[in-house]
């Protein structure tokens, strides 16, 4: 299974921040619009469901701490092609809604993120791989939301499904 050091921050202005990341050496990989659909499995691993307009769906799960801050996350990416993967039976239990920006900076997935109901987010994901230790990657994320002007109590520990589930109704 695949790692990386990851955050999510609530930021008021998508354009500032990708104006900033790009000033950092980012490239941009396109604009999305994704649509998560989460499946309860166990209290330790999550599931979603991906789409994306004019791509295969994706089925993800991943493991990570729920602790605020910066974190390790564990995750396995499966294609769905035709019924060749084993997708979760019944209604999922949050559906998320997001325009996502990607940018690529080194080995670090930068999300700027317009999620229905919730606001604007930058998610960081420093991939770890050959050239990049886990202690390589935290430093990558701390120089990152340091150049952002992000402070660690500003992190966020809850996923976009949880916050959603936990939205007033």
């Amino acid at each position: 299974m695949a790692q990386n050091v990851e955050i999510k921050v609530r930021i008021p202005d998508l354009a500032a921040a990708g104006a900033m990341v790009r000033g950092l050496g980012a490239t941009s990989q396109g604009i999305v619009e994704q649509v998560d659909r989460y499946y309860e499995v166990d209290v330790h691993r999550r599931v979603k469901l991906r789409t994306v307009a004019g791509r295969a769906a994706e089925l993800i799960t991943y493991t990570r701490p729920e602790i605020d801050g910066v974190r390790v996350s564990t995750y396995q990416v499966t294609p769905v092609r035709d019924g060749a993967c084993l997708v979760p039976k019944g209604r999922p239990k949050v559906l998320v809604r997001k325009r996502r920006e990607v940018l690529l900076l080194d080995n670090v997935r930068v999300h700027l993120d317009d999620v229905d109901h919730l606001g604007t987010f930058l998610e960081l994901e420093a991939v770890v791989d050959e050239a990049h230790d886990e202690a390589a990657c935290r430093r990558q994320v701390d120089a990152i939301t340091a150049a952002l002007g992000v402070r660690h109590d500003q992190l966020l520990r809850e996923s976009y499904a949880d916050l959603l589930a936990a939205r007033p109704r």
